[in-house]
């Protein structure tokens, strides 16, 4: 029932007291979902609540008027809050949590104090700013995932970069010419961007924030201050474009956590050149760590990845986004995976512990940003002392490779703060500390003489039930506990009566359907002995945690480390894994430009092609000063864009410190990487499919060094005849000539061989097929030479087209072929070709040397796969008729 003052404010038409703080709080949070606690629910109002439910697919209410209108309102309760968070971030939404920062008694003393009503408006504040990038949640993040904030700013000549996945407190900052941001936000893949409000052409998708945010003097002074230095010098050479991004980025970490930041790391320098550079369109193409359709399933990242803990997955993910081009940093981690690649004891003893441990780099990064539990300590402990263990394993290696010696020291020296974990907390601590009980007996003898009180307490009340019921002869009679009453006497209805009478010691609390509540002195007096030592035993409880807290933060850094090297360890062990299983080999690093790969695969390929009970067809590729460009012909389904995209993965593979799938390769390494292979519309900007792949190859052209390697898949065939053969021409030239780098370039083009004759360094190559009585099989082989043509016809016929319409195509070739011999134009003859008809098609078929093999498919109604399968099967009896 409304209040007096209640009733008169609404009928002036103004909000009531607790919708005037929703509204000041949500004026704060303009570009937020507010979510508004209210008891056990957070509520959203207004135009939030429309686009909460929206997205929730929840119940849409109203409460009350504003404006004489009613005014939305939809809720989540506050225990699962987590699970509708993840959808709304995953929607693209910012969430503001206003949380009450007192108890409805707290309220009531606070306006008794103030000389108001009894009844006062609980106080509520905002406690945080949900975003993609600030997540730390484990219910809201991937666990084999990295999670970046990234902020970008333009300061000269230069993008700033810096991102922070606040989750584990990686902090890396760096700087790029403009034209380089793309492959850099690639790279990171980042959950969220910031860039200031003046930033020229910024994505779409990034949220903008005030340019003073971005400075860079007041960054310095910022995180001297945050590490607790007097210069950075000791974590980098930062310019001046580095640190104006990292102020936009703390900036904005501090509003999100109103004033509070989250756990960071000292910031660590990425140059530009320590790391193999692969732009957006060359990830996208490749399929380095997503589909083109989306997650995990298809890429590179998801046929490898054998690690056995998040954080093993998560560095991984990071080594085959940014190869190195050091190569001692390469040799470093190969020498690693090669000394488990040998000892399969050793990997697999490792591997089984990795796989127990827990993730304490995500532990500790909840501690930090103050939402961390009881559990993350226990997780702390046991994570931290099994490192230990894992030290005293490895320590004992006879002449460790370079890089174990440096995970070895940070896998140990934390005895003190586990040993004191382990006193402190109970062997499986819980997640919610409000209850308690995840302080070990026997580490506070005050906790426990509390908790022996409160126990006894409760002995007794259980005596007092027995009594109770001697007493009154009711058998039903129980004491109960709940949050209104606390402790009471329950009976049911019909056996309340004689309690009811004053002289039987019972006072009358409360009537419900069929039972009836009492109090009684003695429990009265036990009650509050209960409540008062669990309330202390509760607060005694609190206070350790916090103490508890507090010493694991102050060492955090090292603890940082710990989990660091874990996760090195997990990806060097995995990758051994990998080519153990699948056979691959270690590549030799050259110190010259050079790309020599023998019984080379396409891993993600030849997993798919296995799994169908089918051989995966290797192919060499020798890329040397002398032929350094490989132009490539064949067939469509020939396997040109699997030769093509397979040696790119191996040089990111090489270079990330993985075996590779060869029987062999010594590579030189690689600076930046291109792929353009295969097209598609961008629409939204404007781009036509022909426009994306001239956009690519003028990127490529302008790039490329004589130290790059570059994969270029039917440039030209996005415009007409003549056009795109003039282009290819061209494009060939310039990658050969000016370029000069490492280059495979595949296409339909027969006039391109011409080229060999002129450019040096051009070396001519196709994919084999054969005819075999009648049908088309591909060989999946790449030799020497070019192809003697492109069968596109044949491919036609298996891809399924329907037989009359590749019997036309052939009348038609005819006349192309015979008119491009007779004048030199490729149209000339087709003014008399006759029209298409039923009899034309009849005649043709009966000319068709194919259709034998045809009316096979045709007749079964064969799918294209199941089509391909049988040109397999020819080509098994090819082979062992030894007409292969």
């Amino acid at each position: 029932m409304a209040t007096k003052a209640k009733k008169k404010q609404a009928a002036k038409g103004g909000p009531t007291p607790m919708m005037a703080q929703y509204l000041a709080l949500k004026e704060s949070v303009p570009d937020c979902l507010l979510f508004y606690r209210m008891g056990d629910f957070f509520e959203l109002f207004f135009d939030d609540a429309k686009a909460a439910a929206a997205t929730l697919d929840i119940a849409l209410t109203s409460r009350g008027e504003h404006d004489g209108q009613p005014i939305p309102m939809c809720g989540v309760p506050a225990h699962s809050h987590e699970a509708y968070l993840a959808r709304l971030i995953k929607a693209g939404h910012r969430v503001a949590i206003a949380e009450q920062t007192e108890s409805p008694e707290e309220a009531k003393k606070r306006a008794k104090e103030e000389g108001r009503a009894s009844k006062a408006l609980v106080g509520r504040a905002i406690v945080r700013v949900v975003t993609a990038g600030t997540l730390t949640e484990e219910t809201l993040l991937d666990a084999r995932a990295e999670n970046w904030l990234v902020a970008a700013t333009e300061t000269g000549e230069k993008i700033g970069i810096a991102a922070a996945d606040i989750s584990t407190g990686r902090f890396i900052l760096s700087a790029a010419a403009p034209d380089m941001l793309d492959a850099e936000l690639a790279r990171l893949s980042a959950a969220e961007l910031i860039v200031p409000e003046n930033f020229a052409n910024a994505p779409a998708h990034a949220q903008l924030c005030p340019k003073s945010d971005f400075s860079s003097i007041a960054a310095e002074k910022r995180l001297k201050k945050l590490f607790g230095v007097a210069t950075l010098d000791g974590f980098g050479d930062f310019d001046r474009a580095e640190l104006a991004a990292a102020g936009g980025l703390l900036a904005y970490l501090e509003t999100a956590g109103q004033g509070d930041l989250p756990f960071l790391q000292p910031p660590q320098r990425h140059r530009t050149g320590d790391h193999m550079l692969i732009d957006s369109a060359t990830r996208e193409s490749l399929e380095l760590t997503q589909a083109v359709g989306g997650g995990r399933a298809g890429s590179l990242l998801g046929c490898i990845d054998r690690t056995v803990s998040g954080a093993g997955a998560r560095l991984l993910a990071a080594d085959i986004a940014a190869p190195l081009t050091a190569r001692e940093a390469i040799t470093a981690r190969l020498d690693l995976v090669t000394l488990f690649e040998r000892d399969a004891g050793l990997r697999d003893t490792l591997r089984a512990a990795l796989k127990a441990l827990p993730d304490i780099g995500r532990g500790l990064g909840r501690l930090v940003a103050g939402r961390g539990t009881p559990r993350d300590l226990g997780l702390l402990r046991d994570g931290l002392g099994a490192a230990r263990d894992l030290h005293m394993r490895l320590s004992r290696i006879e002449t460790p490779p370079a890089l174990l010696v440096e995970l070895l020291p940070p896998l140990t020296g934390h005895g003190r703060l586990t040993d004191h974990l382990s006193r402190a907390l109970v062997p499986e601590p819980p997640i919610d500390a409000a209850k308690g009980g995840y302080i070990a007996e026997g580490y506070d003898a005050a906790l426990d003489d509390l908790r022996e009180t409160a126990g006894a307490g409760r002995k007794a009340i259980a005596a007092l039930e027995a009594r109770y019921r001697e007493a009154t002869g009711i058998q039903s009679l129980k004491i109960k506990h709940n949050n209104v009453l606390g402790y009471h006497i329950e009976v049911p209805s019909k056996h309340a009566d004689p309690l009811m009478n004053a002289d039987s010691g019972f006072t009358h609390r409360q009537t419900l359907a069929g039972v009836v509540r009492f109090n009684a002195p003695d429990l009265h007096d036990e009650a509050q002995r209960v409540i008062q030592a669990g309330a202390h035993a509760l607060a005694a409880e609190a206070a350790h945690l916090e103490d508890l807290i507090a010493t694991v933060l102050a060492d955090k850094e090292r603890i940082a480390a710990t989990a660091d090297a874990l996760s090195r360890l997990d990806v060097a062990s995995a990758l051994a894994e990998q080519a153990a299983i699948c056979n691959w080999t270690r590549p030799k690093l050259a110190a010259h430009a050079c790309f020599q790969v023998e019984g080379g695969r396409h891993p993600v390929v030849e997993q798919a092609v296995e799994q169908q009970g089918e051989r995966f067809v290797a192919n060499d590729c020798r890329l040397a000063p002398e032929e350094r460009l490989w132009l490539v012909t064949g067939p469509n389904m020939g396997g040109k864009s699997t030769f093509l995209r397979q040696n790119a993965l191996i040089a990111v593979l090489a270079q990330a410190g993985s075996y590779v799938p060869a029987a062999s390769a010594e590579l030189g390494i690689v600076d930046k990487l291109f792929s353009r292979v295969g097209a598609s519309d961008n629409l939204a900007r404007g781009r036509s499919t022909f426009m994306v792949e001239m956009v690519e190859t003028a990127a490529i052209l302008a790039q490329a060094t004589e130290n790059s390697l570059v994969i270029l898949d039917e440039v030209g065939r996005g415009t007409s005849t003549y056009d795109g053969l003039a282009i290819a021409w061209a494009v060939v030239e310039t990658v050969h000539d000016a370029n000069r780098c490492r280059c495979l370039f595949a296409t339909h083009y027969h006039e391109l061989t011409r080229l060999a004759e002129r450019l040096d360094a051009l070396s001519l190559h196709h994919v084999r097929a054969r005819e075999w009585k009648g049908d088309l099989v591909l060989l999946h082989e790449l030799a020497d030479g070019p192809a003697d043509r492109s069968y596109g016809l044949a491919v036609a016929k298996l891809a399924g087209l329907p037989k009359d319409t590749v019997a036309r195509a052939k009348s038609v070739l005819a006349k192309l072929e015979a008119g491009r011999a007779s004048t030199g134009g490729l149209a000339a003859g087709l003014d008399d070709l006759p029209l298409f008809t039923a009899e034309i098609a009849q005649e043709e078929e009966q000319t068709d040397p194919l259709r034998e093999a045809l009316d096979a498919i045709h007749a079964d109604d064969l799918s294209p796969r199941e089509a391909l399968d049988l040109v397999y099967r020819l080509k098994r009896l090819a082979d062992e008729a030894g007409d292969a």
